[in-house]
């Protein structure tokens, strides 16, 4: 039999996503971190009055329109900025500049998969340093392996904790690699590390349209870091990785804060709502500052209910891996989503 692909390709495990239902399907998904509100008003007309001359040209290499837009919103200069098909593509744009067998990719578990996965397919070497109980980062631990790349995820999933700006500090000053700190969910805290990318030179901040813009189906992320470290990875990128059409959504999408900030404050107002709602059934419920949250069931039945809620039509997310058997990850709905996956629970903690 013909051996078609790399031996570490033939080893390693597919990253597993969320659960995707077929479009029409009645079904309640809070399984993928998904916004439950519907793009800017914004980015929806840009959307409407697509030209088509955008798609008959290439699109311009480096998504100049949305770094100018980005570079407005976040106060840093425009060749601050690299745009990515997602923040997924930026990871990997990471992990093939920076990495090869026998230089070190490094992590805190339990956190996003997809690290996992990227430095496989690089055959690179991986150092998982298991969270302390209480999520704290073993910071230490980190410095000590001091990796080619090192990923932070804050806020984290699917803990939902973030990681100090202190720590993260302590750790770009003393690894010699690249810290990536991916901000997937920065939407939905308080707190943020841009500030780190002025003062590090190895340090590159990553964050997505997905969550806090309702722009996962569109696939656009970007990345913050001194201009010396994105030469190196604009050599790796794609030629043309941003079409030309998520490009001039993603803008309106970003420019438009006032509607992302509002729909931000309805989840947060339900994350609190659902998680006090969890905690009377007795859940245990880990602090969020995401649009999900980390719920232990009073019981050891996290997988039962996880089959139970989906027979029903709710999807949730289960991790049958150390640490999180015992745990389900919950998206925050909307308030009557969240209503109906509380009524569900009830009823299957009842019976």
């Amino acid at each position: 039999m013909t051996k078609y692909f790399r031996s570490n390709v033939d080893a390693m495990a597919s990253y597993v996503p969320g659960e995707q239902p077929q479009r029409g399907t009645q079904i309640i998904k809070l399984n993928s971190n998904e916004n439950p509100y519907p793009p800017s008003p914004e980015a929806l007309a840009v959307l409407h009055n697509i030209d088509g001359e955008w798609l008959r040209r290439y699109p311009e290499p480096f998504g100049e329109e949305f770094r100018q837009a980005a570079s407005k919103v976040l106060g840093v200069p425009s060749d601050w900025v690299i745009v990515g098909n997602g923040s997924d593509e930026l990871l990997s744009v990471v992990i093939r500049a920076c990495t090869e067998p026998g230089r070190k990719v490094v992590y805190p578990m339990p956190t996003y998969v997809l690290y996992r996965t990227l430095a496989e397919m690089q055959n690179a070497d991986i150092t998982e340093i298991p969270y302390c109980k209480d999520y704290s980062l073993p910071l230490e631990e980190l410095i000590a392996v001091d990796g080619s790349v090192t990923f932070i995820a804050s806020p984290n999933s699917p803990s939902g904790h973030v990681v100090a700006t202190d720590d993260l500090q302590k750790l770009a000053s003393q690894l010699s690699g690249v810290l990536v700190i991916d901000e997937a969910y920065v939407d939905f805290t308080e707190e943020n590390a841009l500030a780190l990318v002025k003062e590090y030179e190895n340090v590159i901040v990553i964050r997505t349209l997905s969550k806090g813009y309702s722009l996962a189906g569109l696939r656009l992320g970007f990345g913050v870091a001194n201009p010396k470290l994105l030469h190196g990875l604009f050599k790796v990128k794609d030629s043309y990785n941003i079409d030309a059409i998520a490009c001039a959504i993603g803008t309106a999408a970003i420019t438009d804060q006032a509607y992302k900030n509002a729909c931000v404050a309805k989840i947060k107002a339900s994350r609190t709502k659902l998680a006090a709602d969890l905690k009377q059934l007795g859940f245990h419920i880990w602090d969020s500052q995401t649009n999900f949250l980390l719920a232990q069931p009073p019981t050891a039945n996290a997988e039962y209910l996880y089959q139970k809620l989906k027979q029903q039509g709710i999807l949730i997310r289960y991790f049958k891996q150390p640490g999180l058997e015992d745990k389900l990850r919950i998206t925050v709905g909307t308030d009557e989503q969240n209503q109906v996956l509380v009524k569900a629970l009830i009823y299957l903690l009842s019976n």
